[in-house]
């Protein structure tokens, strides 16, 4: 099969590691920018990395690139495209749109503009002046940038941090791709234990149980590209059969999430139960002070709360002190915390080994990384 453009979208500071789970799945033809990563791939990468990604936030099919300045230059790079090659005549492909930096700034006029120069492509190919626009959706995006115009069809549909695992949510929830970025990023596997103390809806415990049994993280969704006929559905079940067949269900989980509000562990119950993991994970209703941790060279990943959205600031201050004194006590154990608060190391006691800037929606944060002298791989190396 001919080799596509494809671009996964990522959020600020993660390139590098969806840049690495593209790599795994065997694609190295790749550009890494800011928000995206670019690869190269067949059809079958289409279904491969929207069932298997799971940190990206979509992926799209890059159509073209090029040079537009004005309405004239933008109609006509989008016109020389070869959207009938991909939008049957019956498809649905409405067009959204972005601008920064660029000369084309009026955004609803792009979007404009890029519609009917479409409309013009595929009547050259359909003869027919009028399309229905009732068959399967290909979301067409115009994003221009320093007054390049880059046109691609998405392939996702809802963002892939949709699980499909969590009908409920707290009053703050972390996002899948987050939790489950800060997870890879601890090197974190399943022969080791796994806490959160401040695990909310659950989503941290669900995302280490996922990669701990090699759960593809899309299997449970569908995607717009299934109705796609550039994309069979032969390729679609080939990619969902190999998912199943990489599942490492047999292999013994230790993980756990508490939180002091019983209202979230009753919503990480039913995502547990959801995402079939009910059995697999410990979710519990106690302060973090109470927190025990068994075991040898295991990982904390958590996001407390702030303080700005959730609970009084003297109360939370209080909890990453406790924080702090529990995880001291397990000198092999890693921890990851994802905080906005630049006075996390002093609440915690100690100094972070590294730490990464990232945002949590809107809110800029970092990823606090307190490693444990010699600990932190010591289990992944040798396994």
């Amino acid at each position: 099969m001919p080799k596509l453009q494809l671009i996964a979208t990522v959020p600020m500071g993660l390139e590098a590691v969806v840049a690495r789970e593209i790599k795994e799945l065997g694609y190295e033809d790749m550009q890494v920018e800011n928000g995206r990563v670019t690869f190269a791939g067949d059809e079958a990468a289409i279904c491969r990395a929207n069932l298997w990604l799971r940190t990206a936030d979509r992926l799209l099919v890059k159509m073209g690139e090029f040079r537009a300045t004005t309405f004239d230059e933008l109609f006509e790079g989008v016109k020389a495209l070869p959207w009938p090659d991909w939008i049957p005549e019956r498809g649905e492909f409405p067009v959204e749109g972005r601008s920064h930096k660029s000369q084309l700034s009026s955004v609803p006029a792009c979007q404009g503009i890029v519609k009917k120069a479409i409309v013009e492509k595929m009547k050259q190919r359909y003869r027919t002046d009028w399309f229905e626009e009732t068959g399967a959706r290909y979301v067409v995006d115009v994003a221009l940038l320093n007054d390049i115009a880059t046109l691609t069809i998405d392939t996702t549909g809802p963002s892939l941090h949709k699980r499909g695992y969590r009908k409920l949510v707290t009053e703050a929830p972390l996002k899948e791709t987050m939790a489950a970025a800060i997870v890879l990023l601890s090197r974190w596997n399943a022969e080791r234990p796994f806490v959160d103390p401040f695990c909310g809806s659950g989503t941290f415990p669900i995302e280490a149980a996922m990669i701990g049994w090699n759960i593809a993280p899309g299997l449970r969704r569908s995607f717009p590209a299934e109705a796609w006929p550039n994309v069979p559905q032969r390729l679609w079940q080939e990619a969902r059969d190999e998912a199943y067949d990489l599942l490492r269900d047999d292999v013994p989980l230790d993980i756990a999430g508490s939180d002091i509000d019983p209202a979230a562990i009753e919503v990480a119950q039913a995502a547990a139960k959801a995402a079939g993991l009910a059995k697999e994970l410990r979710l519990t209703v106690q302060p973090v002070a109470k927190t025990r941790l068994v075991g040898e060279f295991g990982c904390i990943a958590t996001n407390p709360p702030y303080g700005e959205r959730i609970g009084d600031r003297d109360e939370v201050e209080k909890a990453l002190r406790q924080l702090g004194s529990v995880a001291a006590g397990h000198p092999d154990w890693s921890m990851f915390v994802l905080s906005p608060s630049r006075q996390l190391e002093h609440y915690i006691g100690r100094p972070a080994t590294k730490k990464r800037k990232l945002f949590n929606g809107r809110i800029e944060c970092a990823l606090y990384q307190f490693h444990a002298p010699g600990g932190l791989y010591r289990r992944s190396t040798n396994s």
